[in-house]
């Protein structure tokens, strides 16, 4: 094996396949499925906000329940080990409050005390800029948000997802670059995983007991895979196809 970086994480990007059916023999380690949430944790997210949460299925009779929720596809039938990724934009008020009183602390250990304009500066965007983009006030709040987007991009670039709704798509988004994590993770341990996105949504949300305004990304199954685990070769579009230089 060689141990040049780059060749390292090209051998395991190549390596990395969404295996379809797991060896029952094999056992995952629970320290392999703890090192590669704790790695896919630290993923970058939008505003620093985590809206993520990772659910490890870990009792016998939700695990029993899984294959069918996850409509009989037998990565989650197979699978040892399962977990749920859930994007939270509900919580952003909670996480927000979190990264204001970190970022605050960084700069007092840092620099002393009393912060800066500079630093309170920084601050307003956690203060006044994450509020605004959150809230919705029933749709009112996203309509006057659009309005004020296209009044200011006549005469300057100007963000134009603004409201709440893309907010949401924000959350999955970096709900999605933690999931990859996990999985390149799992992969480095020596196993194979599988994201699902075939699900029962109510019913999984019922099981794990989340709030209604909590939203499951994907599943992923978490095992060993079999010399029929890998349904295919791996297909992909030409590069040019989706890559190109401007």
């Amino acid at each position: 094996m060689t141990s040049d970086p780059s060749e390292m994480f090209q051998h395991l990007v190549e390596t990395r396949r969404a295996v379809r059916m797991f060896d029952p023999e094999v056992e995952v380690p629970p320290e392999a499925i703890k090192r590669s949430l704790q790695r896919a944790v630290l993923s970058p997210n939008s505003s620093n906000l985590q809206l993520w949460e990772f659910y490890w299925i870990r009792d016998p009779g939700l695990r029993e329940q899984m294959g069918e929720l996850c409509l009989n596809q037998n990565a989650a039938k197979t699978a040892r080990e399962l977990v749920v990724v859930v994007s939270r934009r509900d919580l952003w008020r909670q996480r927000r409050a979190a990264v204001l009183e970190s970022q605050i602390e960084y700069f007092k250990e840092a620099f002393g005390e009393p912060l800066t304009a500079g630093q309170q500066r920084v601050l307003l965007y956690w203060r006044r800029l994450v509020p605004l983009m959150y809230t919705s006030g029933f749709g009112i709040a996203d309509l006057g948000k659009l309005l004020v987007a296209w009044i200011r991009g006549l005469g300057a670039p100007t963000p134009r997802q603004v409201t709440s709704r893309h907010m949401n798509i924000s959350a999955h988004r970096s709900v999605a670059l933690a999931a990859m994590t996990f999985m390149h993770s799992i992969t480095a341990e020596g196993f194979d995983s599988c994201p699902m996105e075939g699900f029962d949504s109510r019913r999984l949300k019922q099981a794990l007991s989340l709030p209604r305004r909590a939203q499951i990304s994907m599943v992923i199954a978490v095992g060993k895979r079999t010399p029929k685990g890998v349904y295919g070769p791996r297909l992909r579009v030409p590069l040019e196809s989706v890559v190109f230089e401007v």
